[in-house]
């Protein structure tokens, strides 16, 4: 499938009994493909879809799971697609109107934010800490004498554990710098 837009115009037109997608897809490799299955949801809540992800989108996933009835949805983390039997399981039983939910998916959504940078290790936590100081991501890697491309997966990666997906009418980094001060 090639973007979003495609798979709901696939579903649309083919109806299949059930839809595997992966939270990243083409343009953005964000959320694409979580937003699309909560769309898909929202419009054919009886449609069974099993989202596939390398991490958990802690909001995006419990749109997903309470979208329609709560059946017939699943959230696997992509690990679980290598477990060839434990994949086709669970792609049958979403098919038949089951949930499936990752066990690391249910952790996190269940986790109360005591910390909300508890998923980050040290060297994010590090790296936010110089974002929290107005510094540019060059000036980060030279700091920590690393590249700039580091640094990059470093904020995409805190991004993601403080479950900030990409949004047109939020900053992402100066939310991920409130939740550092705040915490």
């Amino acid at each position: 499938m090639g973007d979003a837009d495609a798979l709901r115009a696939a579903v649309a037109v083919h109806e299949p009994d059930v839809v595997v997608t992966d939270v990243r897809m083409p343009p953005g490799f964000q959320d694409e493909g979580l937003r699309a299955a909560v769309a898909l949801r929202a419009e054919r809540p009886a449609l069974p879809v099993l989202v596939l992800s390398q991490y958990v989108q802690r909001s995006y996933a419990a749109d997903l799971l309470d979208a329609g009835d709560g059946r017939g949805v699943g959230y696997l983390l992509k690990d679980r697609v290598g477990q060839v039997e434990e994949f086709l399981d669970a792609l049958a039983r979403v098919a038949d109107g089951g949930t499936v939910v990752d066990p690391e998916v249910v952790r996190q959504l269940l986790r109360r934010r005591r910390d909300p940078l508890e998923a980050l290790t040290p060297r994010e936590r590090e790296v936010l800490g110089l974002v929290a100081e107005g510094r540019s991501n060059g000036s980060i890697a030279r700091r920590l004498v690393v590249t700039e491309a580091a640094v990059g997966k470093h904020i995409g990666n805190i991004l993601a554990k403080l479950d900030l997906p990409p949004a047109e009418d939020t900053h992402r980094r100066v939310l991920a710098v409130l939740t550092y001060l705040k915490a």
